[in-house]
């Protein structure tokens, strides 16, 4: 179910009177570090205060995203936000090099998916035998 009440600005980061937990609002740091190190050189070294901002900065950017997406999904009067919501958004907050490469990047996902998924006459030619 889409949280309609993320709010933008930092009201939502605002531990002490969200009520929210800090590593409920950001993004694993482990997670932020090993995408971070896929770009660098092998041998480069990356602070903890760099992956803290890291993680800040995509936590918030990927809030505002959802934020914007799921307030499309409330005025359209549907509970859940899908990834042509979030394409949506990124276009319309002004991250066209963004949106464009991640509609690309789910029309691949959904034909992949269709791949993967048998067709109901296999299950039940599976289940007979």
């Amino acid at each position: 179910m889409v949280d309609n009440n993320i709010n933008i600005g930092g009201s939502s980061f605002d531990n002490e009177n969200s009520g929210i937990k800090e590593q409920d609002r950001l993004l694993p740091i482990a997670n932020v570090g090993r995408i971070m190190k896929q770009i660098l050189p092998q041998n480069a070294k990356i602070s903890k205060e760099s992956k803290e901002t890291m993680q800040e900065c995509v936590s918030e950017f990927i809030s505002f995203v959802t934020s914007e997406a799921s307030e499309k999904c409330r005025k359209e009067r549907r509970k859940t936000v899908n990834g042509d919501d979030i394409c949506w958004a990124l276009a319309t907050l002004g991250f066209d090099d963004y949106a464009e490469p991640m509609r690309r990047y789910l029309h691949r996902y959904r034909e992949l998916e269709v791949d993967r998924t048998p067709n109901a006459n296999n299950i039940v030619q599976d289940r007979g035998n």
